[in-house]
């Protein structure tokens, strides 16, 4: 009888990949949604530094609008974000979320905007510093989620 393979665990996501219509387009237009230093560019493609994280931008959109497939982006103020994505003219959609964000870019990709206090998602203190959010902290109930997990974060970061 063969053993059976160890499987891996999976620790999180390292970056999500969006494909726009033109980079410089796609850089101002997030530029104008939220802060972000550029990690780099290379040929087709930007990466927008998110801490320890990044989104990688790739020119050559070739699908239609996404209506289901989506990812969460994590910010610090959702509500500062809504006036910008409604002046911008992005498509907004409806959200599953009472107080929620979802939306499209002009290429057609959902987003579906989080806030950082209101989820499990943790930043380690240091990366919090270097991305000059050194007191963000966490809601009641989430701190209380990653309790029974046996996650709590140090000092409510």
């Amino acid at each position: 009888m063969q053993a059976k393979p160890r499987k891996t665990t999976a620790i999180g996501i390292n970056h999500v990949a969006l494909e726009v219509g033109d980079i410089d387009e796609a850089l101002a237009f997030y530029g104008e949604l939220f802060n972000f230093k550029l990690r780099g560019r290379k040929d087709k493609m930007a990466f927008i530094d998110l801490g320890d994280q990044y989104l990688a931008l790739t020119e050559g959109r070739s699908q239609e609008p996404d209506t289901k497939r989506h990812f969460g982006l994590v910010v610090d103020d959702r509500e500062a974000m809504r006036p910008l994505v409604q002046r911008l003219g992005c498509t907004i959609l409806s959200s599953p979320f009472p107080s929620g964000l979802d939306f499209l870019d002009p290429w057609g990709n959902y987003i579906q905007v989080v806030e950082y206090a209101s989820v499990q998602f943790i930043k380690s203190p240091e990366v919090l510093a270097g991305m000059g959010l050194p007191g963000l902290h966490k809601d009641d109930q989430v701190l209380k989620e990653l309790k029974e997990k046996g996650m709590e974060p140090p000092q409510n970061s």
